[in-house]
């Protein structure tokens, strides 16, 4: 191991595993934070990193310090936060009590709210937030795959702390106005929970123009709601945000040409939250539909789309039978339904 500083991945499920797999492989200091399951996966079978480029990596349990208990937290320079967001207000609370001032936390985490709730508890902190714009499959026997391409962008601050832990095959960049590109990741994200109901590989749900459109809807509604509150969200494509619906609706043969960067994936990759769903897991829904149908009802605005997803989903959280494998149109007549219940 280097003489440099002491990376902890404090909540190392997929995405955690993949990072931290990675720094470790590049000879960084690198303890993961991870459940029993987890850890025993990786003793038994070590811990292979895969992408879609052909990258393969493999790391034996002991080039990895595995840990379950958080006091591991007080030998970390930098933590790489990669809870789910409702377990944020608990891991603020767990590296306040156990890491010194001026610790850098990273949080790399989906929803918004993450950033405010560690700065409640560490003043003293240099916090980042950041964004993940990749997938990672988690395909059993301590084996991570990325599945779509992107790179880390954090926050900027002190130490050019990207350049420090930017690999090859893990670039990280540092941005000025971070809070615009995780407004425009927010959006994307609202595709997870179709995805999810969807029960459909993310790859084949892009080439389905009725799964497009209903993901434009989606857009366009969540969009206008945070555009009455003067947010601008910013895209790391080339493409603007208020562009997408239109880039969504486009026949399936045009939108593949013109949106060939958002289809680098692999035909088996699904988003984060059908992962948890098939996996019966708690998913992130109210970070995410849920946060849109908040200031909805704050500005006096109607969110159906929004509505409906929180509806349908939970309704699957509920059932715990896994992906539901909704067709598209059953989505719809189910907004419908909603709609005309409220009018009536």
């Amino acid at each position: 191991m280097s003489d440099g500083p002491r990376i902890v991945v404090a909540g190392a499920g997929a995405i955690g595993c993949f990072i931290g797999g990675l720094l470790a492989g590049a000879e960084h200091s690198v303890t993961l934070l991870a459940r029993p399951r987890i850890q025993a996966e990786i003793r038994t079978h070590g811990l292979t990193l895969t992408d879609f480029g052909g990258m393969a990596r493999n790391l034996s349990a002991d080039d990895l310090t595995l840990a379950s208990d958080e006091t591991c937290l007080r030998d970390a320079d930098i933590v790489l936060v990669t809870v789910k967001s409702r377990d944020t207000e608990n891991m603020a609370r767990l590296i306040a009590r156990h890491t010194a001032q001026g610790v850098q936390v990273i949080s790399l985490q989906n929803g918004m709210g993450n950033r405010a709730i560690f700065a409640q508890h560490l003043p003293q902190h240099d916090l980042r937030a950041g964004l993940v714009p990749f997938n990672v499959v988690a395909m059993g026997q301590g084996c991570y795959h990325r599945a779509s391409s992107g790179d880390l962008v954090i926050e900027g601050g002190p130490a050019d702390l990207a350049a420090r832990l930017s690999l090859p095959n893990l670039k990280m960049r540092e941005h000025a106005d971070i809070t615009a590109l995780q407004w425009g990741k927010f959006l994307m994200n609202l595709n997870n929970a179709l995805n999810a109901l969807s029960g459909l590989p993310l790859q084949a749900q892009l080439q389905d123009r009725a799964w497009r459109r209903l993901m434009a809807d989606q857009w366009a509604e969540a969009h206008a709601t945070l555009r009455a509150e003067n947010i601008r969200p910013a895209m790391t494509t080339p493409i603007p945000a208020r562009l997408v619906p239109a880039l969504l609706r486009l026949p399936t043969p045009l939108f593949t040409r013109i949106a060939a960067t958002m289809l680098q994936i692999d035909p088996q990759a699904r988003t984060s939250m059908a992962q948890d769903l098939a996996a019966r897991r708690a998913t992130e829904i109210d970070a995410l539909q849920g946060e849109v149908q908040r200031r909805g009802r704050a500005l006096g605005r109607a969110t159906p789309v929004a509505d409906m997803v929180l509806r349908v989903m939970g309704w699957a959280e509920l059932a715990g039978e896994g992906l539901p494998h909704l067709p598209v149109t059953a989505l719809r007549a189910e907004m419908a339904a909603g709609q005309d219940q409220q009018e009536g």
